[in-house]
């Protein structure tokens, strides 16, 4: 048993396979297991049934306050009663759209090229390559009516999460059957879909296996930077419409936008913030946040607006911004975008129209199925458009035959990437650079702690444990080193955490070690990882924190990518402004008071993190003043190394603060720690492997510079290349009083 354990806290501490490891750990819950529902089991809740919920603690906890931060927006609503009310939040709703989503880039040649064209009877079709940024390439094609008439009415068409953009069939047939209308369609490639895949193995197969990953783990940098990816998205869709300005056969007056799903969501938002756009019919997406996070979970990057829940915004917001434009909702009743959300913004919206005299130009097309484009809801889109376009006639859906997806390539190889031009991860890395100067120049002032800690509260979303500790005693084992005693405790939370407290039975040091892991404290107390620790004294407390062991990961695991790490419960904190990190480090607070309260622990708590868990707890501790000491097994060193580091691995993500980097990093928290002895074992960078003694000294360089100022530099310890069979020997000499060794 001691064999698989030391294999287990191998893999634990060396950031190695998780496939393994998860085999490894399987394994180890087989042996451990124990029929029926004693106390004694690997997990407490086995026991207490009704929290067999905890798994969902973290998503149910940020859903929460999402819930209430959305009730307070319809709250404010109810207000709303004059026409001058409904301008006044229009305008406010305008300016934190263009907030949230920009800054906006500076408008640069687009240098466009037209790479080929096909011609039909009635139609031809021009593939068309510009840069919506200097080098960023976007894949388009313009289909034009032949003959035409006069200036023709265009509709851009966003194309929803299909591999090959707006070349499949679905989307063929629609933009098509428009053409033939009489309408130019201009249909562009989102990025990573169509040709603007961005993620390639070594032999050019596809990195990821789907779109919704190559929107979000880029997407997951730009939060990083406090920027939403959406930015690039909407970009994107308002340089298309620069392009369209440029050519003689369109109508500046007569520009439309759809698209189903993605689509609907780029429609939405890009319709949002560009008023050239008259007549917009998103399908396929509008719905209510409640029931997004109620059902689906948050969905990829570009959906999720950083911080768009706490500054009051839904979907409709989406809608009302528009008014008096004409605007069609287009829905399906099985859909997973919920229909009752899809209705209850769709009357909220109608009222909004109301309120500036124009009801009649809020509309819903619905179909009783599936997330699909159905002939229906087609019909009613082209009979839309028809009209508000002014451009009369049949709005039958034609069967139309469509393109071979290669027929309909920009680029001569179907990659963009081929033409060697910036990556979403390339335009966002430039921006933290950016950051990172103005960091380093703030740390050139003496440090602030005060200020630091408010910044921290306010980027984090923490806020102090308030109520009283309670705890409940589940259970007391004898063994020949130590008593286990196991609780579930509570502190202003509707959730227990599940402790572990090892009580010495050897002459006891009167320290208590406080270990969490970003696997769970099964990772830390099954076998003899903690062994010498508890030999020389020291008493041990470990618990589950949300995310992990038995409070995780939850039931938005199927959206994970790996190591069973889901990017969209991180989004739904990044929504409403309270991360991850800030949840996990209250309840470090919590247990520290735990320990002082009710164990009865009035020296020093020292407390260690194994993983990426290392944020969270450098988080707690800058509030908590009663963790004397911190020491951090495989920690990584930064968040602006995440994101500045093209594959990275998502398991790091959750212990992430969005938009930190505009104002602090890890390094400034080391910093704030000073005096108190701070121990790095093994930091690993964000790929999972151990820094180069000069790497991570330059990225440390700042808390370094900190701690010698103050002659505390033996209060620093880092150290790379610790065995791991020697790494919590390391951590007992630790304890007993020897930090600088």
């Amino acid at each position: 048993m001691c064999t698989l354990f030391n294999s287990i806290v191998s893999f634990v501490l060396t950031g190695r396979d998780s496939s393994r490891f998860i085999a490894l750990i399987t394994c180890g819950f087989m042996v451990l297991s124990f029929p029926g529902n004693a106390q004694d089991e690997g997990n407490l809740f086995d026991y207490w049934k009704y929290y067999s919920d905890a798994e969902n603690t973290l998503y149910k906890t940020s859903c929460a306050l999402a819930f209430k931060q959305l009730h307070q927006r319809e709250s404010d609503l109810t207000d709303l009663q004059t026409e001058g009310d409904f301008l006044t939040r229009q305008r406010m709703v305008k300016s934190k759209l263009t907030r949230l989503i920009g800054p906006w880039p500076q408008k640069t040649p687009l240098n466009a090229r037209i790479t080929g064209v096909i011609k039909k009877d009635d139609f031809k079709v021009e593939k068309i390559l510009f840069e919506s940024m200097p080098g960023y390439f976007v894949t388009a094609a313009l289909f034009l009516p032949v003959p035409r008439k006069g200036k023709l009415p265009v509709i851009i068409y966003a194309s929803g999460h299909t591999e090959n953009g707006f070349r499949s069939e679905t989307y063929q047939h629609i933009i098509i059957n428009l053409v033939k209308k009489g309408f130019a369609v201009f249909a562009f490639d989102p990025v990573g879909q169509g040709e603007r895949w961005q993620y390639y193995n070594q032999d050019s197969t596809r990195r990821f296996n789907g779109t919704t990953i190559e929107h979000s783990y880029p997407g997951a940098q730009c939060y990083i930077s406090g920027h939403s990816p959406t930015n690039y998205f909407v970009w994107d869709g308002i340089r298309s419409i620069d392009y369209l300005m440029t050519r003689k056969e369109i109508d500046p007056d007569r520009i439309g936008m759809t698209g189903r799903s993605g689509g609907g969501t780029q429609t939405a938002y890009t319709a949002a913030l560009d008023d050239r756009i008259l007549a917009a019919a998103p399908e396929c997406f509008i719905t209510k946040m409640e029931y997004v996070l109620k059902s689906i979970g948050p969905q990829d990057a570009e959906q999720n607006l950083y911080r768009m829940i706490y500054e009051g915004l839904d979907h409709a917001d989406l809608l009302e911004v528009r008014a008096p434009k004409p605007t069609l909702m287009i829905a399906t009743t099985r859909d997973f975008f919920s229909i009752q959300g899809a209705h209850e913004t769709f009357a909220e919206a109608k009222r909004f129209y109301q309120g500036l005299q124009a009801g009649d130009q809020i509309m819903l097309a619905e179909d009783d199925d599936v997330h699909k484009s159905t002939r229906k809801n087609r019909e009613a889109m082209y009979a839309f458009f028809q009209k508000y376009l002014n451009l009369p006639g049949d709005s039958k859906d034609l069967e139309v035959e469509v393109f071979p997806e290669q027929e309909l390539w920009v680029t001569e190889s179907g990659k963009v990437s081929d033409l060697q031009g910036k990556t979403l991860f390339e335009l966002n890395r430039s921006k933290v650079k950016k950051q990172l100067l103005a960091l380093q120049q703030n740390r050139e002032q003496s440090l602030d702690l005060q200020a630091l800690k408010s910044t921290v509260r306010k980027l984090s979303g923490f806020e102090p444990p308030t109520g009283p500790v309670e705890s409940v005693f589940t259970g007391r084992t004898q063994e020949s080193t130590y008593t286990l005693e196991k609780y579930l405790i509570s502190a202003d939370r509707n959730y227990q955490i599940p402790v572990y407290f090892f009580k010495s039975k050897a002459t006891r040091s009167g320290k208590l070690a406080l270990i969490i892991s970003d696997q769970g404290m099964n990772a830390v107390s099954e076998g003899n990882s903690i062994e010498s620790l508890i030999e020389q004294g020291h008493d041990v407390l470990t618990a589950d924190l949300p995310g992990a062991g038995s409070l995780g990961p939850g039931y938005l695991k199927g959206d994970a990518y790996v190591d069973n790490t889901s990017f969209n419960q991180w989004f739904a904190g990044i929504l409403t402004g309270k991360s991850q990190v800030a949840i996990r480090a209250e309840d470090i607070i919590s247990i520290t008071q735990f320990a002082k309260s009710q164990l009865a622990y009035t020296q020093g708590i020292y407390a260690i993190s194994v993983g990426a868990f290392g944020s969270d707890l450098l988080h707690a501790a800058l509030f908590e003043e009663d963790i004397e000491s911190i020491g951090m097994i495989n920690p990584f060193a930064s968040y602006a190394e995440i994101a500045t580091t093209p594959e990275y691995l998502p398991s790091l993500i959750p212990s992430v603060v969005a938009g930190a980097i505009n104002s602090y990093d890890l390094p400034d928290l080391l910093a704030a720690m000073n005096p108190r002895p701070v121990m790095i074992l093994n930091p690993l960078d964000p790929q999972g492997m151990e820094y180069g003694d000069q790497r991570i000294r330059d990225l440390l360089s700042y808390p370094e510079q900190v701690y010698g100022r103050s002659n505390g530099s033996k209060n620093l310890r880092i150290s790379n290349g610790i065995p791991d069979s020697q790494v919590w020997m390391t951590c007992s000499d630790w304890l007993s009083g020897t930090p600088g060794k």
